[in-house]
């Protein structure tokens, strides 16, 4: 089995996205000092004492950019084809890892990266090791994917 990218599906949109991520990120990083982490974002709005305006406003906009596309465009269709068990299961493991490694994939992949910061890249490589690592014991030795 191998594994194709569909050129196709890049758009002017897919590009678009990039870039409005890239420029809120350094926004972001040269404005105020904030790393664009989402897990470090989300768990502050978890704790209300330290919650600033700005996090939430890029939580809305997680929350709404879907919604403002779905505007000019159709969402693509989704299909989970796994148990809700194993879902929150996963979530969890993420949730646990994303505390445990200091940081999302977001925060060290994005924004640690192009930073040169050691930890961020040592981060980077283990979060692609083992998702590699997961894929194939859940696709080839235990065949859930």
């Amino acid at each position: 089995m191998s594994i194709q990218i569909d050129w196709q599906a890049f758009t002017p949109i897919s590009l678009a996205g990039g870039l409005m991520l890239g420029m809120a990120t350094v926004i972001l990083l040269l404005g105020i000092g904030r790393i664009a982490g989402i897990s470090g974002i989300f768990s502050s709005l978890l704790k209300p004492k330290r919650v600033e305006m700005w996090q939430i406003l890029f939580i809305v906009g997680l929350v709404i950019s879907p919604v403002l596309y779905s505007l000019g465009k159709p969402l693509p269709d989704i299909d989970i084809s796994t148990s809700l068990p194993l879902l929150v299961g996963a979530g969890l493991l993420v949730g646990f890892g994303t505390r445990l490694g200091s940081g999302c994939t977001s925060g060290h992949g994005i924004c640690g990266n192009a930073r040169l910061s050691p930890r961020s890249m040592a981060a980077t490589a283990t979060f692609m090791f083992f998702g590699i690592v997961t894929v194939y014991i859940g696709r080839h030795v235990l065949g859930f994917i």
